[in-house]
């Protein structure tokens, strides 16, 4: 018996090694180099966009380097998911990585903008399938309890690469070419396929699914033509020009289509029942502006800083981590504020507040500000952007039911996309025409050095360097006022949504919502996951939370038991593993070897449990106690979920419920003691 006392005991060191398991954490680190690939990409492309303007021409063109990434990206993201779940993600996964390596090749070797923008819509291609597969492959190789950590971790992915990428970018282009910044994907990209290649095991699991390519494919032209539309019209053509009303025209025409599919659809990209729900209609118009107003800001923001501040690429990156940062700082504390208050309307309302009176202090800067009056208004901006992106995440998955718990959140950082992509066109359109216009004024009757004309100066503004000290100053200042009328002219779009916000309506938070990872808060396409993983993610947040606030104390009082904590927990390991020696147990755990032996000391006297040798094992009396305090536990966790845990709940909620209640009751990683306090167990 003692023989098979220890090969229980080393089951439960088995068990132990199964939640942080050596083995998962090379692939691990693969996904991470995955999602790094297509975070990075976001953020280190902003600062290179100057001088890759200046050497391939075409600054009336910028705004689609990054428009063409975001469209591809979105539009792939929901069919990457879905085609993981149907053909195996680990293979989609390889493709991903493959596509989006293709990419960064390209747009390294691209030797005009057409071409550019091209392999950067081919990058985006891949940098969806990035970004939703390494995600999906984390709920197929962690179990339910562990996820909440592991996707944290792809969260601080997202945070670094929001701090690095701007830096990484403009040191790329200052000491050794933009064409870098593409090629820096190559190498890692490489190592992440060849360790998913050789280390990556996936269980075989196969989901049937009707993709709904058609729904795919009309929400990526409705965005694209909206996008064409905002870009191209009063540049390249006239706002009445048959091009200009032929796009829009043939925009409200394939809305309409995609409005007829997605009725249809047995699996809707978008299902319309969700805008009958006001907050999720709202919340969805408020992610469009914020989207609108961050990723047109971060696109501009660095040239103003190189062309018109003269500060090197590397330094551009250092000006904007005011930025990043208080966007960082403002949503992480808004959504752990709102976690634990279940007060949420604030932040949206002070969030578009803040966003459009940084938008009005971005306005302000010109040629002559100071790096403090920059900083501080750079700093007002992200504050106010932070302040509500999480919050609208967590808000939209308060209000919709369980089975629309996945599409939902997607849904609310699709139109973050769209609006990112619709803001950077503006924003171009608006900086391109009055730029234009200004170096015209300027130059007007002026004589100009040979070869450099108001129209190579908007192409190339490296052409400034060139002109009489005399003539930079009104240069310089067409470049300043171009890119801050932009700020100027986003700052209504943004009161727009400061006045929707008021009319967002504050239900009670549901005790299983939790704030948002920052891969949903970040993200600029879509994070797509589904119902059960959505939940998965915050009830194992949430039991880890509840386990450090003395969970058997709960239970045991649930159970309607006069037990020690500690008593109880050991009756759960007792029970999950057959048998346990307490001196074992206390060396393999956390548990001081006192608070074991005086648990194990009541189970006995209470003829809970019995010596078999050295081990413990359980009496009639014991399994029928234990059996309770797990139904305690279940109910516990049940409770988390709200009204999603109703009469008509389903199946895979139920499963998962159970699923994370094996592996809670009686787990190595819980305490059932504080380490300061440890007499009040003894």
């Amino acid at each position: 018996m003692a023989g098979d006392a220890h090969a229980m005991t080393g089951q439960a060191q088995d068990s132990r090694d199964e939640h942080v398991p050596g083995n998962v954490l090379v692939p691990i680190g693969a996904l991470l180099l995955g999602m790094l690939l297509a975070a990075l990409d976001q953020t280190i492309v902003s600062t290179a966009l100057p001088t890759i303007v200046s050497e391939l021409g075409g600054m009336d063109h910028l705004s689609w380097v990054v428009t063409a990434y975001l469209l591809a990206s979105t539009a792939a993201t929901p069919l990457w998911g879905k085609l993981g779940d149907q053909y195996g993600r680990k293979r989609l996964f390889q493709i991903a990585i493959v596509i989006f390596l293709a990419g960064s090749a390209l747009c390294g070797a691209a030797q005009d903008m057409s071409q550019l923008i091209a392999f950067r819509a081919l990058q985006g291609l891949g940098g969806g399938g990035l970004m939703v597969l390494s995600m999906a492959i984390v709920g197929d190789l962690v179990p339910p309890r562990e996820r909440g950590r592991y996707q944290g971790l792809f969260g601080a992915v997202f945070g670094a690469t929001s701090v690095l990428g701007p830096l990484l970018g403009g040191l790329f282009t200052e000491h050794l070419s933009w064409r870098w910044v593409f090629y820096v994907n190559l190498p890692i990209g490489v190592v992440a396929l060849a360790v998913i290649a050789t280390a990556l095991r996936i269980p075989r699991k196969s989901t049937r699914h009707v993709i709904d390519y058609l729904g795919t494919f009309l929400i990526a032209a409705v965005a694209t033509c909206l996008v064409l539309v905002a870009s191209l019209g009063g540049t390249t053509w006239g706002w009445s020009s048959p091009q200009i009303i032929g796009l829009a025209v043939l925009g409200v025409v394939l809305a309409v289509a995609f409005v007829a599919v997605e009725r249809r659809a047995a699996e809707p990209v978008l299902p319309l029942k969700l805008f009958r729900i006001r907050t999720f209609t709202l919340s969805a118009i408020i992610s469009f502006i914020v989207g609108f107003a961050m990723f047109g800001a971060m696109t501009y923001l660095p040239t103003f800083l190189q062309v018109v501040q003269g500060v090197s690429p590397t330094m551009s990156g250092v000006h904007m981590l005011p930025m990043v940062l208080g966007l960082l700082l403002s949503s992480t504390l808004s959504g752990q504020i709102v976690s634990r208050t279940g007060r949420w309307k604030v932040f949206p309302v002070a969030g578009t507040g803040v966003t459009a009176l940084g938008l009005l202090l971005l306005h302000q800067l010109d040629e002559h500000s100071s790096t403090g009056e920059m900083s501080a208004y750079f700093f007002v901006f992200g504050l106010g952007l932070g302040l509500v992106m999480q919050v609208l995440v967590l808000i939209v998955q308060n209000a919709v039911s369980y089975e629309d718990l996945g599409v939902a959140t997607s849904g609310a950082t699709f139109f973050r996309s769209i609006g990112a992509s619709f803001g950077v066109a503006i924003f171009g359109s608006v900086f391109a025409g009055r730029l234009g216009d200004k170096l015209a004024d300027a130059f007007s009757g002026t004589q100009l050095p040979p070869g450099v004309s108001p129209d190579s100066l908007e192409s190339d503004p490296r052409g400034i360097a060139a002109l009489p000290a005399a003539l930079q100053p009104p240069a310089l200042n067409a470049y300043a006022s171009s890119i801050t009328d932009v700020f100027l002219y986003a700052a209504p779009v943004a009161l727009v949504g400061f006045v929707l916000a008021w009319f967002l309506k504050e239900d009670r938070l549901r005790a299983s919502v939790t704030a948002p990872d920052v891969t949903e808060t970040l993200a600029s396409n879509p994070v797509e996951r589904s119902s059960y993983d959505e939940v998965c993610r915050a009830l194992s947040v949430l039991g880890t939370r509840e386990g450090r606030r003395e969970i058997y104390r709960d239970i045991t009082a649930r159970a309607d038991h006069d037990l020690l904590p500690a008593a109880s927990w050991l009756l759960l390991r007792i029970r999950r593993y057959g048998s346990v020696e307490p001196a074992m147990l206390a060396e393999r755990t956390t548990a001081p070897l006192t608070v074991v032996i005086e648990a194990a000391r009541q189970v006995e006297e209470r003829r809970l449990a019995l010596r078999q040798g050295l081990d413990l094992v359980l009496t009639d009396k014991g399994c029928e106690v234990a059996d309770r305090l797990a139904a305690a536990r279940e109910e516990s966790l049940s409770e988390l979920l709200g009204d999603w845990w109703g009469p008509d709940r389903p199946t895979d909620l139920v499963q998962l419920v159970k699923e994370l209640n094996a592996e809670l009751c009686g787990s190595e990683g819980e305490r059932p003691y504080d380490e300061r306090t440890v007499t009040r167990f003894s």
